[in-house]
């Protein structure tokens, strides 16, 4: 630690700030910053960089070993393409049409919490910038913005909800959401219980936020988020607050009741979603379902979409990769609802291995906040950008014109089987 503190690292950071008070740090110095990437994994690098090590180590860690993550990143690896040649393929196109609205590619971004603490009114700019970019976004129910907000900014993006635990107060937020203008309503049905997120705690994260001399050390040097981001927010906006875990205001990120808005949600089951069902009139996805019987249970009761996710691993480690449970679910449930899916994804080409195993839908996440917070609105419609390019060459070179052409004769597996693992 002692070097840390040296004269010259003193130096360094003071000059750091020095140039960020004296020099335009807006639209020109972002955009030579954005001319450098390359992939999604490039704003992974700047991030690591640009924000304090708890809040990078918050978005990239995952639950107990990270098994979960891992076997995401794995699952792509296991399938290899199959291509077809001398088709004409000038005339392809990614566009497709989910709930009645068309996008520009099969891409959204998927919610993800407490984003404004990362990217000045994150949120937003995840909203704004997939509206530009013609993808599509869901709004986080753990978000630090108000839903309303969000909703005037970006009235097609979709909001995610943890489910309170009072049937009283699930009524209020479906109709608080409903009042919002929301058209699509989400339901993340895979937090029964918190997480063990050790890795935050190694991190230095915590909820609440707690000031300590580790913290005071990062905001100092990391000038450019401090600045931009968190200074920017507490004088624009006061303390950031839980605001959307019930129809009323929740507690700000710094009380210590803060985790009481995220409890008390073991007891919930499928008459809960029945309850949403007969409240909610627009469209209705259930997000975190890996068995095609909790997916066909969800058709039962009225679901419009189902999202195939293991919450990016931060949940129940050691599940399996959601693109291990999509062949599945797809064959299941397909021709009655949307079948969407997250986790791990990074390139155009692991679209089309999902798209191919029955996907309608992609959701991506935590490359998308990379690049609002060293980027804003212009990082996530360059993210977005970088994905659609990727799509768009890939199906050239595998020899489609359209999302629909694109099918399992197209995919040869290459990694381990799977095998059923028999009962008692």
């Amino acid at each position: 630690m002692a070097n840390r503190f040296s004269t010259e690292r003193f130096a360094q950071i003071f000059t750091k700030w020095r140039e960020i008070f004296v020099a335009d740090i807006g639209a020109g110095r972002k955009s030579v910053a954005l001319n450098a990437i390359l992939s999604l994994d490039d704003f992974e690098k700047k991030a690591r960089r640009h924000l304090p090590g708890p809040l990078f180590g918050y978005i990239a860690g995952a639950s107990e070993t990270n098994a979960s993550l891992r076997n995401n990143a794995q699952s792509f690896t296991e399938y290899a393409f199959r291509t077809r040649v001398l088709r004409d393929v000038s005339k392809r196109s990614a566009k497709t049409t989910l709930f009645g609205r068309t996008y520009d590619a099969p891409i959204g971004i998927a919610p993800m919490g407490i984003s404004a603490l990362m990217a000045y009114r994150g949120d937003i700019a995840l909203a704004t910038g997939a509206a530009e970019a013609g993808i599509g976004m869901i709004m986080s129910g753990s978000s630090l913005i108000r839903l309303e907000d969000v909703a005037a900014a970006a009235p097609h993006a979709w909001f995610q909800a943890y489910l309170p635990g009072e049937p009283d107060r699930i009524d209020a937020l479906v109709d608080r959401v409903a009042n919002a203008g929301f058209e699509t309503l989400v339901l993340t049905v895979d937090t029964a219980a918190l997480a063990n997120r050790e890795n935050n705690i190694r991190a230095g994260f915590s909820t609440p936020l707690r000031p300590s001399l580790r913290l005071a050390w990062e905001g100092v040097s990391h000038p450019r988020w401090t600045i931009g981001t968190f200074l920017k927010t507490i004088i624009r906006h006061g303390i950031p607050h839980f605001e959307n875990s019930y129809a009323t205001r929740g507690a700000p990120i710094i009380a210590s009741n803060v985790m009481r808005d995220f409890g008390k949600k073991d007891h919930l089951n499928w008459k809960h979603l029945e309850r949403i069902r007969a409240r909610w009139n627009g469209n209705l996805v259930v997000k975190g379902v890996l068995h095609p019987d909790d997916a066909a249970h969800a058709v039962e009761i009225g679901a419009n979409g189902i999202i195939v996710s293991n919450h990016g691993g931060r949940q129940l480690d050691a599940t399996m990769a959601p693109l291990d449970a999509l062949p599945g679910i797809a064959e299941r449930v397909g021709r009655d609802i949307a079948v969407m899916v997250d986790g791990g994804f990074r390139r155009g080409a692991d679209i089309v291995k999902a798209l191919a195993l029955g996907a309608d839908f992609i959701f991506v996440g935590r490359p998308f906040l990379y690049a609002a917070a060293v980027g804003g609105e212009p990082g996530v419609i360059k993210a977005a950008e970088i994905l659609k390019t990727e799509l768009h060459r890939n199906m050239a070179l595998l020899g489609v014109t359209s999302l629909e052409d694109i099918s399992p004769d197209y995919l040869f597996r290459i990694g381990p089987q799977q095998h059923t693992i028999p009962h008692g």
